[in-house]
């Protein structure tokens, strides 16, 4: 069952709020992120109009705030699997739900310059400039109408060496705290917002995310929960090393084999996520091992976010086909 509650993300919250605000109950921002204002105001409305006041958006509320229309599950879960797990991981990586995880941005902090996108591909190691240049070849029309006045400026960055496109970036950044000033800012998260650059990120993510269903055969699991933690190791963590598959191999072994299938998934699942975060940096050993696991059993806290796959993400404990 589809519902909207705390922490929740998607363009379906911004209705959620747009509608509160239209009833005087909501004076925050339209940002698709469902805070405590926005908890708040569902609370509000529920009192008013008879309903259990538990700040959740399920059918009844969504019924009633939207004069009996059907409740909208994300549109997020209607996309190819590729691009639920790219969100996912994304998420986990900028503290975002699509589209704006796909718009991460952040400067000079490591001294790559520029970094950009649902993965943080970047000037300095030259991971990102092939982005900017595919949409702006793709796209020309839509690069021209977001960087505008500054699209000369944009393009002329495209066509230096690296060490110039890192100068560029830092000129348009605070060099004290490393964010971006405006009107980049704005117009870089605007252009990482469109289905069309989504696209190209998705396109550069595809590498990924053939080796993340690789090792989903190594490991022998079948399930969409298994991708999108093989993609999430990937990205995060690079791979699994002889030792830790050797490791991962043996608990694997050890399981009891009258287990239902599902739960055997799950089992092996767990012990891959625990395995990896293991191996980890001791001092992020557990903020791996949060997040692995919330992709292992499907739900869990990262960063301070609740997540349920399955809802949120359309990513089920099902064939990574079906």
């Amino acid at each position: 069952m589809t519902v909207y509650q705390l922490h929740s993300q998607a363009p379906e919250v911004a209705r959620i709020q747009t509608r509160l605000k239209e009833l005087g109950l909501y004076s925050g921002p339209i940002d698709a992120d469902f805070g405590g204002g926005t908890e708040a105001a569902v609370k509000a409305f529920q009192r008013a109009n008879g309903l259990a006041p538990d700040g959740r958006v399920g059918p009844l509320t969504w019924d009633a705030l939207f004069g009996g229309a059907v409740i909208e599950a994300p549109a997020l879960t209607r996309q190819t699997l590729a691009y639920r797990c790219l969100a996912l991981t994304g998420s986990f990586e900028t503290g975002t739900a699509p589209p704006d995880c796909f718009a991460g941005l952040a400067g000079d902090f490591d001294g790559q310059g520029l970094s950009f996108g649902v993965l943080q591909w970047n000037l300095g190691q030259g991971s990102l400039q092939p982005l900017l240049v595919e949409i702006d070849r793709t796209s020309p029309a839509l690069t021209r109408r977001i960087f505008d006045a500054h699209y000369p400026e944009f393009e002329a960055m495209l066509g230096v060496d690296r060490d110039d496109q890192l100068l560029w970036a830092r000129s348009v950044q605070d060099a004290a705290t490393s964010q971006l000033l405006e009107p980049w800012r704005g117009m870089l998260k605007t252009l990482g917002r469109t289905p069309e650059f989504q696209a190209v990120e998705l396109k550069y993510a595809q590498q990924r995310f053939q080796t993340a269903t690789t090792l989903c055969r190594t490991y022998d699991v079948w399930s969409e929960r298994a991708v999108a933690l093989m993609f999430d190791i990937t990205v995060q963590n690079g791979s699994i090393n002889a030792v830790v598959q050797a490791q991962i191999q043996r608990d694997c072994a050890a399981l009891d084999r009258a287990l239902p299938r599902d739960e055997r998934e799950v089992a092996r699942l767990k012990a891959i996520a625990n395995r990896r975060a293991e191996a980890a940096t001791p001092r992020w050993v557990e903020d791996v091992r949060a997040r692995k696991l919330a992709i292992a059993t499907g739900v869990g806290s990262v960063h301070g976010r609740e997540y349920d796959l399955a809802a949120q993400y359309g990513i089920r404990l099902q064939p990574q086909d079906g």
